[in-house]
């Protein structure tokens, strides 16, 4: 926004936020609306609005208005949702997955690029800061000109945007992802665990839109879980919410039933556990037994696991999501007949309509919210 000098310019950024602010959180206004919502007179606000109308920010709203009324109508404004772009990232071990977004959350685009596990950091971040540079120029923008990047990333993440720790990325811990970042585009920049992103992701457009409580199970060829506590992503002491850790038996434990069903059906054929899984769910829908059979009790031990955090927890949902979550009700009434049975107050649960892409919308959401702190902060 436009800025000045001395203790005027301090007042006019205090109303300029305070009016943006307002248009951000209204369909349209008019000048006689603004100057009543932010307490200050009708010439002040003009001339802000005359600002903000040359810089970009807001636009004279030009659509019909209904209803009959004597004279001139008056000028009507609105925020220009497309005046930034924002960029939110999911980091995986074989995949970045970027969407890039205006300030009214309208996907505009996405763009996959593959990796690799055995990557160094720096490596990975150059194909980050790059990915980031091409939806930057695909959006029509430089990069310096975005609002904010948020980007999802396996491992716990400390409020600075360091990772702390990291079981699926090798040599990943200690990187202080945020700061490489920031220094690397020059735009405002937000590294969260990816679980925390994919519940803000439900709650923001998912399944879990309107609800306060809810556990977010991700799976796939990782369990985790993400937890939604009073309408917030939970962090946790130590930023660690949500780290289920490696079971006592690797991923066998869980995956024991869909695995033992693959290998001996085809038992020439290597599959990671979600293949197995994804595998037994395929035939189930055609009617075969045993993958029924197995998949059941592949969501039943799934079930026991979230039983722990769901009886202390007691939240209003459940959410199954990750890349098994078309497994739809193939998972879903499995995990919800146990609950029912075990739980004092069971939670209803439901498949992910985000599956695998939940992380990055809720990197998209992160990239917003972190732009709105930054555009609309009064003292800046």
């Amino acid at each position: 926004m436009h800025q000045q000098s001395g203790d005027a310019s301090l007042l006019r950024r205090l109303n300029s936020a305070a009016i943006l602010g307002i248009l951000r959180n209204t369909d349209v206004a008019t000048l006689a609306e603004l100057a009543r919502a932010a307490h200050v007179s009708r010439p002040t606000v003009e001339a802000i609005v005359d600002d903000l109308l040359v810089e970009g920010w807001v636009e004279e709203y030009t659509e019909e208005y209904g209803g009959r009324q004597r004279g001139r109508p008056a000028k009507r404004f609105r925020f220009r949702t497309s005046a930034r772009k924002v960029v939110g990232l999911s980091v995986g071990a074989y995949r970045l997955h970027a969407m890039t977004a205006d300030l009214g959350g309208t996907i505009i685009a996405t763009r996959r690029v593959a990796v690799f596990q055995e990557m160094t950091p720096g490596e990975r971040i150059d194909e980050i800061t790059r990915l980031v540079g091409q939806c930057a120029a695909e959006a029509g923008v430089e990069t310096r000109d975005l609002a904010a990047v948020a980007v999802g990333t396996t491992g716990v993440v400390d409020g600075q945007g360091q990772v702390v720790k990291s079981n699926v990325l090798p040599n990943w811990a200690g990187v202080p992802l945020q700061a490489e970042l920031s220094a690397r585009l020059s735009v405002p920049v937000l590294v969260e665990n990816d679980m925390r992103l994919a519940v803000l992701a439900e709650h923001w457009r998912g399944v879990a839109e309107g609800r306060s409580d809810v556990v977010y199970l991700f799976t796939g060829n990782r369990l985790s879980l993400g937890l939604l506590i009073g309408g917030a992503p939970y962090r946790g002491a130590h930023s660690a919410s949500g780290e289920i850790g490696e079971p006592a038996k690797g991923l066998w434990m869980a995956f024991g039933h869909v695995i033992e069903y693959a290998m001996s059906v085809e038992p020439g054929e290597l599959r990671s556990p979600a293949q197995a899984a994804e595998f037994a769910f395929a035939r189930a829908r055609e009617g075969e037994e045993r993958a029924a059979k197995a998949v059941e009790d592949f969501a039943t031990t799934l079930a026991e696991g979230l039983a722990t955090v769901v009886n202390p927890l007691d939240p209003e949902m459940v959410v199954i999501g990750g890349s098994l979550a078309p497994g739809g009700e193939l998972l879903v009434e499995p995990i919800q007949r146990y609950l029912d049975r075990v739980c004092v107050y069971p939670p209803r649960v439901v498949a992910s309509r985000f599956g695998s892409e939940s992380i990055v919308v809720g990197a998209v959401r992160a990239a917003l919210n972190h732009a709105e702190t930054t555009l609309f902060r009064k003292d800046s």
